[in-house]
């Protein structure tokens, strides 16, 4: 891998005994690391390489081919960088023990790992929605956040969307992007594509997505901006540009122990992840708070709702069933029966009138004639009353089959909807009609290689 001279001119310029070490380290291998889902009821395992700034974290020894982990397709843990994981520690910070939910933004947001760990950090019941503007991007991230299990407002669409919802946020996370130079030793394509021009570029699309999204954000909420790039014109000058919008930048506790950099070359409170100092990625995250005499909250109720979304009386029974929560309502949207939390009805009216959601809550049956058919959504969610269904536990093998949606052969369950389970979580739906299984699981998140490993990859044990 052949840096360019530009840029290692650039990091070098700075003049920062906290960087001497940067062009070398990009020339090493990059961590492994992956985050439990404890939504879900999974703890870090016992004696392994912890992240420091995530008590859901931890390093692996190696890569493994984790397509072929059913767990992974449970939602049970999510393959994500140690340092992204920060924003775990950032979030419990600035809500600090308060038990009111939240209306969160994740603004550019695929494939999800930011936004999963969001929700494992905010108060329960808190309003999360995740946008993304690249379509494919936008189906992963979908993806993701239905496996993680959590309630959510999936959008696609570019951050223009957000200039109608004044006020309507109490936190904004932007991970924009960026020229990448702290993907270079992971993506060797980062490599090449760099230039000076797609620095430039970025900063341009990155002010225009900060304007966007500003007036979105109620005063005296925060702002996380974040980038894996190590420039300063993407960094710490993007964050004075922010603060001339309204805005300080606000210290988050990081103990000297983790090795993370104070920002170059600034007296704002910025914070870098360096790959000579610690176990992850090239990172920049700030903190910035609005001031407090910015837009009031605008009326969250929409006059003009659109007609997405039908409640019927007859499901309300179907509600109770499924599901293990009675703070969800029940909607018909098309063939969907869907389910969301009632005390964000009006806001989800809003984001329905405003934005292109792709998904939002729990999917958790498809409408044919009498028949309601389950859904993978709702095999996923945390909510799901597994008593409903008759379980059956499959094997490694038979669970692989399942995610490439082969045919599944249960012999001795009754016919009729059966949830599958894999280490005694939730697998997924099958109809059985008793000498074969019809699989339910969404053709479109189905494994695609027709290599299986000799030896099934473990995380969790």
């Amino acid at each position: 891998m052949e840096l360019h001279q530009l840029f290692i001119d650039e990091i070098r310029s700075y003049n920062s005994d906290e960087l001497s070490g940067l062009i070398e380290a990009l020339s090493t291998s990059p961590m492994v690391s992956v985050r439990a889902n404890k939504l879900k009821g999974v703890a870090t395992p016992d004696g392994v390489n912890r992240v420091k700034w995530c008590t859901e974290g931890w390093y692996l020894p190696q890569r493994l081919p984790f397509t072929f982990d059913p767990s992974m397709h449970q939602g049970l843990y999510y393959v994500q960088d140690a340092s992204s994981m920060i924003i775990s520690h950032i979030i419990k910070s600035l809500t600090n023990g308060e038990n009111s939910p939240l209306r969160y933004l994740d603004a550019c947001a695929a494939p999800g790992g930011k936004t999963t760990a969001a929700i494992d950090s905010l108060p329960n019941g808190s309003l999360v929605v995740a946008n993304e503007y690249v379509p494919t991007r936008a189906e992963a991230l979908s993806e993701n956040i239905i496996k993680w299990g959590y309630p959510s407002v999936i959008s696609q669409g570019d951050t223009a969307r957000f200039k109608k919802l004044k006020s309507f946020f109490d936190i904004i996370a932007a991970d924009v992007p960026c020229s990448g130079e702290g993907m270079f030793r992971k993506d060797a394509e980062a490599v090449a594509q760099w230039t000076p021009s797609l620095v430039a570029e970025c900063v341009a699309r990155q002010r225009e997505i900060v304007e966007n999204l500003w007036s979105a954000l109620r005063p005296g909420g925060y702002f996380i901006y974040s980038t894996c790039t190590f420039n300063r014109s993407e960094n710490e000058e993007m964050v004075d540009y922010i603060k001339e919008l309204g805005a300080s930048t606000i210290e988050i506790e990081m103990p000297n122990s983790w090795n993370i950099v104070k920002g170059i070359n600034t007296d704002n409170h910025c914070y870098r992840f360096m790959p000579h100092k610690v176990e992850g990625e090239g990172l920049f995250i700030a903190v910035l708070r609005k001031n407090e005499d910015g837009e009031m909250p605008s009326q969250r109720t929409s006059k003009n709702k659109k007609n997405t979304k039908e409640k019927i009386s007859n499901i309300d029974q179907l509600k109770s069933r499924l599901i293990n929560s009675s703070e969800f309502e029940a909607t018909l949207v098309k063939d969907k029966v869907v389910m969301f939390p009632k005390i964000w009805s009006n806001e989800l009216s809003v984001l329905l009138s405003q934005l292109n959601v792709i998904h939002f809550g729990v999917h958790v049956a498809m409408v044919k004639g009498k028949d309601y058919i389950p859904t993978q959504s709702l095999a996923m969610s945390q909510c799901l009353n597994k008593e409903e269904f008759v379980n059956y536990e499959v094997d490694c093998h038979t669970a692989i089959s399942y995610l490439r949606r082969e045919a599944i052969v249960i012999d001795d369950a009754p016919k009729g909807y059966v949830l599958l389970t894999y280490k005694n979580k939730p697998l997924g739906f099958v109809k059985n009609l008793g000498n074969r299984a019809n699989n339910l699981y969404p053709q479109e998140w189905r494994i695609l290689s027709t290599h299986i490993p000799s030896e099934i990859p473990v995380v969790l044990g």
